[in-house]
């Protein structure tokens, strides 16, 4: 697999999903700078293709994991550094919430137009209405730039942390709470 860091959204973007032409366009009216990888053959499904798309893009790469509790009345996207373990114990002790559960992927898709392995910051832009609360691990805030995904998971994108938690929040009428997970 060779992979490519390009500047910028792709030239044409005809053969990509609409939801992730969607994602170029909201960060290039932000004028923000990013860096994108595609690859299509490799859908960072395995360790070892999330290890080579890692290297390339340099930054902290999340695990995003799409919570709710038991009623499915609250939802949370959770970015955590991919090198530590979910506790679900220790988030729902920081949130005061009891019992966090991962959502069913029938409400990823409807609060965030993402489906399961594609979950990213990027589809709080899809939550018009924030039913969604953005959780973030104190040591993704800590790096100079967040890998992430355009809403697919056969491309990634390199963003510099204080666009994604400043103007590109911000346009999305989102906020974040912050947490410290162990992860041990």
């Amino acid at each position: 697999m060779d992979l490519i860091l390009e500047k910028g959204s792709p030239a044409d973007v005809s053969d990509r999903l609409d939801k992730e032409a969607r994602c170029y366009k909201f960060m290039d009216e932000l004028g923000l700078e990013y860096w994108r990888c595609d690859h299509p053959d490799a859908n960072a499904n395995t360790m070892e293709d999330c290890l080579k798309i890692d290297g390339i893009l340099e930054a902290v790469v999340c695990k995003n994991l799409f919570l709710c509790n038991r009623q499915h009345t609250q939802f949370y996207l959770l970015m955590m550094p991919g090198e530590k373990v979910f506790k679900t114990k220790e988030l729902s002790g920081q949130l005061g919430c009891s019992r966090l559960s991962f959502a069913e992927p029938e409400y990823m898709v409807k609060y965030l137009d993402i489906e399961p392995g594609s979950v990213s910051v990027l589809g709080l832009m899809n939550d018009k209405d924030n039913m969604v609360q953005l959780i973030v691990d104190k040591d993704v805030l800590e790096g100079e730039f967040v890998g992430c995904h355009p809403c697919v998971n056969t491309t990634s994108l390199k963003l510099k942390k204080d666009d994604i938690f400043g103007p590109l929040l911000e346009a999305m009428h989102h906020d974040y709470i912050t947490v410290e997970l162990v992860g041990e």
